[in-house]
């Protein structure tokens, strides 16, 4: 008879995860948690809950660090690690930011246009150093430098609104005021989004990886 095969269990991918991957998971609850807390500041006007929410970027990039010397640690890379960075990535480096921009008073058209682009920039990056991972370590154990800035440097972004909730300088107030520009309103602020989209997918600006 036909050996049978083993039945299968129940979290059985989680089993398959590395020490780092769960690291990489905790990037992407910071994500989502600061997604949570400006909806939370939208909602009770609170500047403890915009706080909470510019923390989380902080916290993420602490996570995004450990998991890339864990696996270096523990010789242990892999494809689904790779994607599992990325992908936390997008949450807690793309996603979160203009979340909290929005809550901060970017609401205007051409704001939502300076942040859509820079989250595509963001996806698109993550995208272009996965696929090309592999030729810029020149066979090393990892990349020798990025090609654009990466997107974790959107914590500055959220560094500069949480220092702007702390004078006063969002909502109605928002540092920059606002322009008229044609159907759709502008704040000056936004476009802080669309320099780091744009230096994001820069393909000539290389960043040494330490």
């Amino acid at each position: 008879m036909p050996p049978s095969k083993a039945p299968r269990k129940h979290f059985s991918m989680l089993r398959g995860f590395h020490l780092a991957d769960f690291f990489t998971l905790g990037n992407a609850a910071c994500g989502v948690a600061a997604v949570f807390f400006a909806m939370l500041y939208m909602a009770s006007q609170s500047l403890h809950h915009f706080y909470a929410a510019a923390a989380m970027a902080p916290a993420a990039f602490i996570f995004d660090v450990l998991d890339g010397r864990i696996a270096r640690w523990r010789r242990q890379h892999s494809a689904m690690g790779r994607e599992l960075d990325s992908l936390a990535d997008v949450i807690s480096f793309g996603l979160a930011p203009v979340t909290l921009g929005f809550a901060a008073g970017l609401t205007g058209g051409w704001d939502w246009v300076a942040m859509i682009y820079f989250v595509c920039c963001g996806v698109s990056r993550l995208a272009r150093y996965n696929v090309t991972a592999e030729s810029l370590s020149e066979g090393a154990d990892k990349v020798a430098y990025f090609e654009g800035t990466p997107i974790p440097t959107s914590v500055i972004i959220t560094g500069i609104l949480a220092w702007l909730a702390s004078i006063g300088s969002v909502g109605a107030a928002i540092y920059g005021g606002v322009w008229q520009v044609g159907p759709w309103e502008l704040h000056p602020l936004a476009l802080l989004f669309a320099l780091s989209g744009t230096l994001m997918i820069s393909k000539t600006l290389h960043i040494p990886k330490f």
